[in-house]
């Protein structure tokens, strides 16, 4: 390649320099010029779900970005400009005479969409596109087509396609050196004055006033309207490239109307951090040899996690998977104690789940992120679905579903469940953007199919919104994991909601933490704080119904409840391409099946087999019948099914269930048979 090469790269899912097969792929075309640009999507400002947390750790990982940039040229930087991509990289290619535009590839199904527009228009001004796979391990494209185009449903499925596919690439150094970003005329000596040269060329350019071309035209998702996060003007895109005194710097929280305030930067962002936890966590060779998933304990916070905590880093590509996966592999050759864990439980297993998923999100398109339309979703009358109007679009903001549920999904998310497991999880997501995988494990099952019933969009949107390590493919895939809505299948394995954080922590540390006003209970009461006498919530300075709430629902009346809708709906065998469903008539049909309908209000003082103590009875006009306890046994009670169930959906049991759809096929005519038959026992509540 000759020296006439001029080359935009364009930064999105690979905020880093080292083992970066898209860079490098640039720069082997000898370019006499480079300009790594961040385009500054509306797209994801305003129609993804994205938190005061996500926002902040992306803006520290671009600062890191461009500070290893000029680290490594001294007159470049990250050139960060404001607009939607397609509209604008077209004028940049023209204005800065751009003869190639290099991408690492972007698998989901949105990212999809925008390349096919951008390849389009690269057409139309005779650049030419580069698109280099770099952010999993295998490429997601190349797996679902040797999978015949169906998704991967099963890690086995996807370890037989790749064991064909050679060893993960070895990963590459960073670069030592890295070409101008400037003009064909241009004649600056710094950076300050080339930075002046490219805000001109782009002189006359307007700024962009829109929300995006996804969606409603006027929807902001994360706007506090929607009851997202942003309640300040966006002032952002005032400009194409920044203010006069920092052109083509990295926008501030302030910029994109959030208020940095409302999170705490305890995982912070950019590719040095990456590097450092890795390396430090390759040091310790048993703890890399030995590691299992199921074995670490949801019960320890962020800053002292038993996992390695570098999801957010893969997630933005501040952390390359190839090097994780060949520094894990490299620090196991160095222990030399006894058995190692193998896949998919180990380090190396997690990254393998994290392309199964992008295979599978890959091969269905939008409508992984969704029931209505996903072929692989299985249907269920869960209560708060999305709504869609006569063409199909989902509609914005959601109808609101029955008063009970709704104000069990408000009190879910603000962590004011009544059940201190739960509010504390939730209060560390919402705090901090993150929970350990058996957390979220609990969390999913308690909204869904464990208690609230409650569909896993809603639960997906949350963790859209307040998770750091939020990816298009793994969040839908984990919420219909847990949901047993796809993945996984054993419906009937469940977490106890006091008895398994117990197994890990009966000390309570972690809602201690997130939950201050429990932080005096003893360990006998920590998990169920509602069944302690009246002289121990007195001495721990806390009341339940006063300055706690009681029980939102009763554990085991809503499982057993949910236990049958579940064998109804796994009978019923509707997906979200059924005809029942476009139709709009599965609800009313499963209903009719398993005889529940709207969620009943659970009221403290008339529960079943209660004696209300004078101590517990709400104050006269401070009643809630939204609020409410378990049953009158509390925690006293361990049932031998309960026993059984806690914690049997932890991976111990998952990661052994081998493809859902070759192990359902039998169950699925057995289950169609009896119903024909008229076998299948109705059961009315």
């Amino acid at each position: 390649m000759s020296k006439s090469a001029r080359v935009l790269y364009w930064f999105r899912t690979d905020l880093r320099l080292h083992d970066s097969p898209a860079l490098q792929a640039a720069l082997d075309l000898k370019p006499a010029a480079l300009f790594p640009v961040w385009c500054w999507d509306p797209n994801y400002v305003y129609k993804h779900r994205v938190g005061v947390n996500r926002f902040r750790f992306l803006l520290e990982s671009m600062n890191a970005l461009s500070e290893r940039i000029t680290a490594t040229q001294s007159n470049s930087q990250l050139l960060v400009v404001r607009g939607e991509p397609t509209e604008l990289l077209p004028e940049l290619w023209k204005r800065w005479n751009i003869t190639h535009l290099v991408i690492e590839k972007d698998p989901s199904a949105y990212g999809r969409r925008r390349d096919t527009l951008i390849r389009e228009a690269a057409k139309k001004s005779k650049v030419e596109v580069v698109a280099v796979q770099g952010h999993h391990l295998f490429d997601p494209e190349e797996v679902v087509k040797r999978n015949k185009g169906k998704p991967t449903m099963a890690m086995s499925t996807l370890q037989k396609i790749v064991s064909d596919m050679g060893d993960v690439p070895k990963p590459l150094d960073a670069p030592k050196d890295l070409p101008l970003p400037q003009l064909k005329d241009s004649k600056s000596k710094t950076l300050k004055d080339l930075l002046a040269e490219l805000a001109d060329s782009l002189d006359g350019l307007p700024h962009y006033t829109g929300k995006g071309r996804e969606g409603p035209a006027s929807v902001d998702l994360n706007s506090t309207e929607l009851d997202g996060q942003r309640d300040k003007e966006v002032t952002c895109y005032n400009t194409v490239n920044g203010e006069a005194a920092e052109l083509f710097a990295v926008p501030t929280l302030e910029s994109i109307g959030m208020d940095a305030s409302k999170g705490r930067d305890t995982i912070k962002g950019g590719e040095p951090l990456a590097l450092e936890k890795l390396a430090k966590i390759c040091k310790d060779a048993e703890y890399v040899a030995t590691f299992a998933k199921p074995k670490t304990s949801p019960s320890q916070s962020a800053e002292d996690p038993s996992t390695t905590l570098l999801s957010p880093y893969l997630k933005f590509g501040c952390l390359s998977v190839r090097k994780f996966w060949w520094d894990v592999e490299e620090a196991k050759k160095k222990y030399k104690g006894g058995s190692k864990t193998g896949p998919p439980e180990n380090l190396n297993g997690q990254l393998l789940f994290r392309d199964m998923y992008a295979c599978a999100e890959h091969a269905i398109g939008d409508d992984f992120q969704r029931v209505r339309g996903n072929e692989v979703c299985r249907y269920m009358d869960w209560y708060l679905p999305t709504h869609y109007d006569k063409n199909g679009e989902v509609i914005l903001p959601r109808p609101p579903g029955d008063a009970v549920s709704e104000a069990r999904l408000s009190a879910f998310k603000l962590g004011q469940t009544g059940f201190p497991w739960i509010d504390a999880l939730m209060r560390q997501l919402r705090l901090e953007g993150w929970m350990h995988h058996l957390g979220r494990h609990s969390v999913a099952a308690f909204l869904t199919r464990g208690q609230c019933w409650i569909s896993w969009e809603r639960g997906a949107e949350i963790f859209d919104e307040y998770l750091i390590d939020w990816d298009p493919c793994s969040n839908p895939g984990n919420w219909m994991w847990l949901s047993c809505s796809a993945f996984f299948t054993q419906y009937f394995r469940l977490y106890g909601l006091a008895t398994f954080p117990a197994k890990y922590d009966k000390t309570g540390a972690l809602v201690r933490k997130y939950c201050p006003e429990l932080a005096k209970f003893p360990d006998k009461y920590i998990y169920e704080p509602f069944n302690a006498p009246k002289d121990v919530q007195q001495k721990a300075g806390c009341i339940i119904g006063k300055d706690y709430p009681f029980p939102m629902l009763d554990e085991k009346e809503t499982k057993g409840e949910n236990m049958q809708r579940m064998k109804i709906c796994y009978q019923a065998n509707l997906h979200g391409t059924s005809k029942e469903v476009l139709d709009g008539k599965a609800d009313d049909m499963l209903r009719k099946k398993h005889g529940f309908k709207e969620p009943k209000e659970f009221d403290w003082n008339n529960r079943p087999g209660a004696k209300i103590p004078d101590w517990a009875k709400p104050p006269k006009g401070e009643e809630n019948t939204t609020k409410g306890a378990p049953d009158s046994n509390g925690a006293a009670k361990k049932e031998d099914e309960e026993d059984a169930d806690d914690g049997s959906d932890s991976d111990d049991a998952v990661y052994k269930q081998e493809d859902e759809q070759k192990e359902e096929r039998p169950k699925k005519r057995k289950g169609a048979a009896e119903a024909k038959n008229g076998k299948g026992k109705k059961t009315k509540k």
